[in-house]
């Protein structure tokens, strides 16, 4: 099944050697742990989670011939911190001048 699971994912993302699949065992399920390139990430996900469901609906269908089960998670590193100043572009400094919009419940984000 792992190899399976490999053949369908390299064959979504532009950079095949870089996916990676790992198995581990937790609460006796076999777990598939997915790592592939940030930029890809979306591709192996799909609209709305339709490529992720459909990956995971078929390796759990084929799990169930044999009586077990299985789970598939994407792992997404943590990007590295940018050096500077600690803040982004549109980040509250935490000194109240400068509030963003998010973050401020007497005015919510409109929904458009």
């Amino acid at each position: 099944m792992k190899a399976f699971l490999e053949y369908v994912l390299k064959n979504l993302v532009d950079a095949p050697d870089e996916v990676s699949v790992d198995q581990v065992t937790r609460e006796g399920r076999t777990v598939y742990e997915v790592r592939v390139r940030p930029g890809d990430v979306g591709k192996v996900v799909g609209k709305q989670g339709q490529t992720i469901a459909a990956i995971r609906n078929l390796m759990g269908a084929a799990a169930s011939r044999y009586g077990a089960r299985v789970e598939v998670d994407i792992i997404e590193d943590a990007p590295p911190r940018r050096s500077g100043s600690g803040f982004s572009a549109g980040e509250d400094s935490g000194d109240g001048e400068n509030p963003r919009v998010d973050q401020n419940p007497e005015n919510p984000p409109s929904v458009g």
